[in-house]
């Protein structure tokens, strides 16, 4: 598979050289741009790029208004950076079209993990029709359920519920956003959907339950820890 490039504007060198590191390790090729004007210029000349990470405070361009120009021509899956933590702010982020949102400062392996996430769930890294996690195997096409070899029935929630957490795994979820994207926006319930299709879920894994990991106040995380 070809190297999907990813690029990372910010203002500040070592943020860039920090993020570029990690993405290079996962086999990302990284492009950069110290400014908004060069992070417009660079997508332009890179019609090929899979992701951009971008910085909400930058000269001459801010990472708001770098948004709408690209907007304005692709829908590539982007990234905000930002130093403040103003729900705000992060609406104007989604309202712009944004697919994450992160806070510094950040831990560069959740930063790798959240990108992972977004090229899955926009389909730019190949998706198998089986997904593997420990001893638990998902057929998407299939939906079905195997774990340790044996099938298990999910509902039909309750495999949505998996699959979303499969693509995102090593990502702490808030239970409003899983709600958000597993149930979509239209629905008129509360989080506590969540837990008790949690519960169940976590029951019919058995012994791979425990790789739904509780975050308490906030929500939810798989991972796998054998």
């Amino acid at each position: 598979m070809d190297q999907l490039k990813i690029l990372v504007a910010d203002d500040e060198s070592r943020m860039r050289k920090l993020v570029k590191d990690f993405l290079i390790r996962k086999n990302y090729q990284v492009l950069e741009a110290a400014d908004g004007e060069e992070a417009v210029d660079v997508f332009y000349e890179n019609k090929d790029i899979a992701l951009i990470i971008l910085d909400v405070m930058m000269p001459k361009m801010d990472g708001w208004a770098v948004c709408r120009e690209i907007r304005q021509n692709s829908k590539v899956p982007i990234i905000m950076l930002t130093a403040k933590s103003d729900e705000r702010d992060e609406l104007l982020g989604y309202e712009l079209g944004i697919d994450e949102y992160i806070t510094k400062p950040f831990s560069p392996k959740i930063l790798v993990a959240r990108v992972e996430a977004v090229l899955r769930r926009t389909n730019s890294l190949s998706q198998e029709d089986v997904l593997q996690a420990g001893g638990i195997s998902l057929n998407i096409n299939a939906h079905q359920v195997k774990v340790d070899g044996t099938e298990v029935e999910l509902s039909y929630k309750e495999f949505e519920l998996l699959h979303y957490f499969f693509m995102n795994q090593g990502v702490a979820l808030s239970r409003e956003k899983i709600l958000n994207n597993v149930w979509n926006y239209d629905y008129f319930g509360d989080a506590r959907t969540i837990d008790t299709h949690v519960k169940k879920l976590r029951s019919k894994l058995g012994d791979h339950g425990d790789y739904i990991k509780t975050i308490w106040g906030m929500g939810y995380k798989f991972e796998v820890t054998e």
